[in-house]
């Protein structure tokens, strides 16, 4: 967002306190100042080197694998930026579900997997305190062989933040199914720092991912909030 300055702005430049002063085809105004990235984060990095290596093994496919990937992609349904039903192609479906083999330590597929359908995990129950921050499911699938479970999170919000789920990003690495608590503090941590009641919400997905398949399953939300004396 651009805000033209006044008089007193008249030779200003550079940045300071969130604010650059700037110049363009003789105007002069005020705009919002970026901070954009020159170095991605390490997850960030780990999410390239994954799509890199998909499509270098996408090109080695023969004739005959890019077909059936393209046949199975046919029957398979992507979710478009409008929340509409999207057609995808074949490509879409082998980085899809290559991505999830891959980022929970198998080797991607150069032929498509017979996809049977993952189901979505059961509530959960999030403790965050100074001292711990657990999540706890409140039954796991009579059989886990092949699952792994991805848990995403905000970074720390303040308290009358309502809503920001499309924030939540990848926190630690795909972690077994288990009925006990699942301790969240050191990754989220090592990613966020630590919450505090400045910013006491975390708002969290999570979703199951099949280690051989690469299939999701739908997200579930859970909103978190520091514990009162933390």
């Amino acid at each position: 967002m651009k805000y033209t300055p006044s008089i007193a702005f008249d030779e200003m430049s550079g940045s300071a306190k969130g604010v650059t002063a700037a110049k363009a085809r003789g105007r002069k105004y005020l705009r919002n100042r970026g901070y954009g990235g020159k170095t991605g984060t390490s997850s960030q990095a780990g999410v390239k080197s994954i799509f890199k290596q998909l499509s270098q093994g996408w090109k080695n496919l023969t004739a005959q694998q890019i077909q059936a990937w393209n046949n199975l992609a046919q029957s398979q349904a992507g979710r478009s930026v409008l929340g509409t039903n999207a057609k995808i192609s074949g490509l879409n479906l082998y980085q899809r579900l290559n991505f999830w083999v891959i980022k929970c330590g198998g080797s991607a597929m150069s032929n498509p997997p017979v996809l049977g359908g993952v189901d979505a995990p059961a509530d959960a129950t999030v403790v965050l305190s100074a001292s711990a921050f657990t999540l706890t499911l409140a039954s796991v699938p009579s059989s886990v062989t092949n699952l792994k479970m991805v848990i995403m999170a905000s970074k720390p919000q303040s308290a009358g933040i309502s809503q920001a789920y499309d924030k939540a990003a990848g926190v630690g690495s795909p972690v077994s199914v288990v009925n006990t608590a699942i301790s969240l503090k050191s990754d989220y941590e090592a990613k966020y720092g630590s919450v505090t009641q400045a910013a006491p919400k975390v708002f969290m997905k999570y979703f199951f991912v099949n280690t051989v398949t690469g299939e999701k399953s739908a997200e579930r939300l859970v909103e978190a909030r520091l514990a009162v004396g933390s």
